[in-house]
């Protein structure tokens, strides 16, 4: 099966599934979950676990990668993390591994569940230096994460002159050019990769749990800095700058980390959500004017 091929994932292939490689679990009822994710697909299992299957080839390894790393964080980490339960099989109709987590509580970040977003930007920095500081011997490398920005800097010039009717050309082309001016020339640290509302969990207003650690890796922590632009702002932005005590260097990768992401969704370059056009639209807004105050104030 090509890379890109996708498997339709339903109730009734996770029932399947369930009922033949853990029957004891046969008699719980299986309900997607509301934000069921783009690069895996996630359904309830009762009232205590979720299952999750891979979408497609390419986020296949993430399962055995998290099933090897996350025991060994979870206990060096302040928040809660995904525990993994079992492992299922690949079968003629679903060709890859999958996982059955244990279920934690909480609901997406948004603006609107928050209680105090500054002290939320300060729990998301203590929670990224708790992950830092833990040890890096083995870690998993990553190709997409953790890696230098100029992965990506064809694609990133492809998405600025697909959209040159729609962005200013020359301040997203000199943002860039910054951010990819530097590179990770330290010892690598954990990454999480994918720090976004819909993989942290609040709780009564409060950050409560980090989960989809598919993109965890080791290497440069930049990436995991595009969050200050795609949800926190100004205020909370510098809050969690400080917080984190992040390089000027690394400040810029991360910036250009969320203009990546934002502008090739724009583009509509393959393998990106259409669904999430307007919203990139507006982080790159955001980039933007961020980036144009710090060089006004300089």
């Amino acid at each position: 099966m090509p890379i890109t091929d996708k498997v339709h994932i339903n109730i009734s292939l996770v029932r399947q599934l369930i009922d033949t490689q853990f029957p004891q679990w046969a008699n719980l009822e299986i309900k997607p979950v509301e934000f069921g994710g783009w690069d895996n697909k996630t359904f309830h299992l009762g009232h205590t676990m979720t299952i999750r299957l891979p979408s497609s080839a390419e986020y296949a390894p993430q399962v055995r990668k998290e099933h090897c790393w996350l025991p060994k964080l979870r206990p060096l980490l302040p928040l809660p993390i995904p525990i993994p339960l079992a492992m299922g099989k690949p079968t003629n109709e679903y060709p890859w591994h999958w996982s059955i987590y244990q279920w934690i509580n909480g609901e997406t970040a948004s603006i609107e569940r928050i209680i105090d977003i500054n002290q939320f930007a300060i729990e998301l920095a203590q929670f990224l230096l708790d992950l830092q500081k833990i040890d890096t011997n083995n870690g998993p490398i990553s190709l997409s994460r953790g890696c230098p920005l100029t992965t990506y800097d064809a694609e990133t010039r492809q998405a600025i002159m697909i959209l040159h009717n729609t962005i200013d050309t020359n301040a997203t082309t000199a943002l860039w050019n910054t951010a990819i001016a530097s590179i990770w020339n330290k010892p690598p640290l954990w990454v999480h990769g994918d720090i976004a509302p819909n993989n942290l969990l609040v709780n009564n207003g409060k950050l409560s749990a980090v989960i989809d650690f598919g993109s965890m890796c080791i290497g440069d922590p930049a990436c995991d800095l595009a969050i200050a632009w795609t949800f926190l702002k100004k205020e909370s932005r510098e809050i969690f700058r400080t917080t984190l005590a992040v390089d000027n260097a690394t400040w810029e990768r991360g910036r250009g980390w969320a203009l990546w992401k934002a502008l090739i969704i724009c583009a509509k370059l393959p393998g990106t959500n259409p669904l999430e056009i307007e919203k990139s639209m507006l982080i790159i807004k955001e980039v933007l004017a961020d980036y144009t105050s710090e060089i006004n104030i300089k």
